[in-house]
């Protein structure tokens, strides 16, 4: 794509670019991971991974049984 626009164009884009970037409004990293923290931790009810899966709802669960050799 950039090799069919001309040098005044790529800078036109950069610009829309930045003026994108610049209004873009910021908090603090501490209020994010806080925030990010928190929805993780809301999430894990739900979590599969954290919580694990019942042996019911386990398609994957196999049967432990003896090793036959015949």
């Amino acid at each position: 794509m950039a090799r069919d626009m001309s040098d005044k164009e790529i800078l036109q884009m950069e610009l829309d670019q930045l003026k994108i970037e610049v209004s873009t409004t910021r908090t603090a990293v501490s209020v994010n991971c806080k925030e990010t923290m928190e929805w993780v931790e809301a999430q894990t009810e739900g979590d599969p991974l954290i919580k694990g899966v019942s042996d019911d709802k386990n398609p994957y669960k196999v049967d432990k049984g003896g090793c036959i050799i015949t």
